[in-house]
């Protein structure tokens, strides 16, 4: 058995499915509900006809550009999953169905359930890949019968589940803002640094409202809080890169010396509950932008969506001066301030120095 999972590169690990796959996933939302999501927002804020008009009806419901980009995140993350577990063409192709079919069953907790799903349909595809004549009959058939038979049986529970503990977590940190702002805060950065995916962490719980804020935040602590704090040895490429980037490129330093940590994640300790208590900062986008904190500027994309989408439905009146401010000082002015002090205090006792921080 271990030669022939070996021979068809299954390799049952949490590497591979924790880390691999999941990150996968996150960028196959990216590339469809996330920018799709964005292509609306542009075409509705800047009144741009082409982005705003339907291009396609199909079975009575009507699609924008961007709309025709989200209603494909099911089949994108289950491609996204299916090249990162190594699949073969036929099998990689077949996830496109597999997708579509596990995120339609999964309801609001799709991305989990599509996970799940992808990575069942892909190990069995995988494993009859080129073991008949009929290969190009045999491995399609097996691979989209396996995946729509899991997401016809684990589906739907699995999307039933991930949106209980997603509204858990946003009902707690509406009951007590200050606690959850913290533990939401500091938990989805750590995520976001570490080799796993915070944003398809944020996507499978459905994680938005004032939780998606503090996930924001806390997001946000890491990348500018490691941006900060290392700038006098990485100067400005390593303030872009870690910035607008990511914090992962820590991680082996991290490893090395872990009390370099210390202070981008006190600091998200810190900005999360400002972020939910005194900004009361929500992120009502798409639930991905709520693990990207400022890489690429998503996080602040998905707040400003979130905005745009509470004023069109009438729970928002309007955006205010004070709303600018909670964004512009949770995303980026407040990590820099209490990450550069803090950092300072562990220099000062020896826990840290600027070489520690060395990419």
């Amino acid at each position: 058995m271990k030669e022939f999972l070996k021979r068809k590169n299954i390799e049952i690990s949490l590497k591979r499915y924790g880390i691999d796959a999941l990150g996968a996933m996150a960028q196959g939302l990216f590339c469809s509900l996330l920018i799709g999501t964005i292509i609306n927002t542009i075409g509705t804020q800047f009144k741009i006809p082409f982005l705003m008009q339907t291009v396609a009806t199909i079975a009575g419901t009507e699609y924008t550009v961007g709309g025709l980009a989200t209603a494909m995140s099911g089949p994108a993350m289950a491609v996204a999953i299916g090249y990162a577990l190594k699949c073969p063409p036929l099998v990689l192709f077949s996830m496109i169905t597999v997708g579509f079919a596990a995120n339609a069953l999964g309801g609001a907790g799709g991305p989990l359930a599509v996970l799940f799903v992808a990575i069942l349909a892909a190990e069995f595809g995988k494993a009859v890949s080129k073991e008949t004549k009929v290969d190009i009959l045999v491995t399609p058939l097996v691979t989209i019968a396996v995946g729509v038979f899991f997401s016809w049986l684990i589906a739907p529970p699995l999307g039933r589940a991930a949106m209980w503990l997603g509204n858990l977590i946003m009902w707690a940190t509406d009951l007590q803002p200050f606690l959850m702002g913290i533990l939401v805060s500091v938990i989805v950065g750590m995520a976001l640094t570490l080799p796993i995916s915070s944003a398809a962490i944020c996507a499978a719980l459905g994680l938005t409202g004032l939780a998606g804020g503090a996930a924001v935040a806390g997001c946000c602590a890491q990348m500018i809080g490691f941006a900060a704090i290392s700038f006098k040895a990485n100067k400005w490429g390593g303030l872009v890169s870690q910035g607008i980037g990511t914090s992962m490129l820590q991680m082996g330093n991290i490893v090395r010396n872990p009390k370099i940590w210390i202070a981008p994640t006190l600091a998200s300790a810190i900005t999360g509950p400002i972020a939910t208590c005194v900004f009361k900062l929500q992120m009502n986008g798409a639930p991905v932008s709520s693990g990207m904190g400022t890489c690429g500027l998503v996080g602040q994309i998905g707040v400003y969506t979130g905005w745009v989408n509470d004023i069109a439905n009438g729970t928002k009146a309007g955006i205010t001066g004070f709303d600018w401010l909670g964004l512009v000082l949770i995303s980026f002015v407040l990590p820099a301030v209490f990450s550069l002090i803090i950092n300072a205090g562990l220099k000062k006792i020896g826990w840290v120095k600027d070489s520690d921080l060395k990419l």
